[in-house]
């Protein structure tokens, strides 16, 4: 079986790339880190408004969706132009807002984008509460707890992560109660294909800027991407990326645990190798937190743990492969 986007999927992604290159989302990203939030307000805005987060509303409340396609197209692109924010948990809030009266008062706000919403799952025995990302920036603080899911009344402090543009923030405890019992499935369905998604796109955009900058480097008179041992290294690194990608796009269709699960640690994996090799061909400018890579290179080690790691999301592959089928 074959996943290849559609005309409209094309053009919707093609839109997309030009309206972010034109808005030095690195720039962004690196204000978005020292938590000046004015350009990434702007640029969510501007995301919505291209119908980004309604994709993850039910028409209901406002939406388009919930069309899981559309959104990992969507989330390659943010991935690939390092678009800082709550991207992921702001559509993973739309599937756990189920209930018809948070979800009439809060869904709306998130599809068009005027709101921004953050998630935590707290531990029950947590005694320090739950860390969100960019709790200092989000609007909507959703904390799911043993007792179900509530709105957290604020947060608490915010610390750094590895990533700097992924800001982490202690979310304050008690709040509304909006549902009770266990988080919907399909949350961390969402979850994991948009962190796939976005993944995919954070590991092209290291695969392009490698390829560029061993065309530019020179040593000994010639390109370093002439040499063979550097050829063999992006060319494994595509090949792991487009094997991701059709497993991305089939989880996409299906959202079956499994199918999303195995996306989610092909992605991630692959741009964890992507980053791997992009700091190996740039060498000691790699390192460096001013140059731009750093921005790509950070966010692909932060994604392949964020909503489960590999071996988790492995688990879940084989857990689901063990199971009689029923006839």
């Amino acid at each position: 079986m074959r996943f290849l986007l559609d005309p409209e999927h094309r053009a919707f992604a093609a839109s997309l790339d030009a309206m972010l290159t034109a808005a030095d989302t690195p720039g962004t990203a690196r204000e978005w880190g020292r938590g000046e939030h004015a350009r990434g307000r702007a640029l969510w805005a501007r995301i919505a408004d291209a119908g980004v987060f309604a994709l993850a509303v039910p028409e209901a409340y406002e939406g388009l969706g919930p069309r899981p396609v559309d959104l990992a197209v969507a989330f390659v692109e943010l991935g690939r132009h390092a678009v800082p924010g709550p991207l992921v948990e702001t559509v993973t809030a739309a599937a756990l807002l189920r209930e018809p009266g948070p979800a009439k008062r809060l869904l709306p706000a998130l599809a068009s984008g005027a709101s921004m919403a953050t998630v935590a799952y707290e531990d029950a025995s947590s005694e320090e509460g739950a860390f969100a990302l960019d709790g200092d920036a989000a609007d909507v603080r959703l904390s799911v707890t043993p007792a179900g899911l509530r709105l957290a009344p604020g947060y608490d402090g915010v610390r750094p992560s590895l990533d700097p543009a992924r800001r982490l923030a202690r979310l304050s405890a008690g709040g509304e109660l909006l549902s009770v019992g266990p988080p919907a499935p399909r949350a961390l369905l969402t979850a994991r294909l948009a962190t796939a998604a976005q993944a995919l796109g954070v590991g092209l955009a290291l695969l392009e800027r490698t390829v560029a900058y061993v065309g530019r480097r020179t040593q000994f008179g010639v390109p370093v991407g002439s040499f063979q041992a550097v050829k063999h290294r992006l060319a494994d690194t595509r090949i792991a990326l487009e094997f991701a990608r059709p497993l991305v796009l089939g989880a996409a269709v299906t959202m079956a645990p499994a199918d999303v699960a195995a996306a989610k640690a092909s992605a991630c994996e692959a741009a964890y190798g992507a980053a791997r090799t992009a700091l190996q061909a740039h060498g000691a400018i790699g390192y460096t937190a001013e140059y731009d890579l750093s921005l790509w290179l950070t966010k692909a080690r932060a994604l392949r743990t964020a909503w489960g790691t590999p071996d988790e999301c492995r688990a879940a592959v084989l857990a689901a492969r063990a199971r009689p089928v029923s006839r």
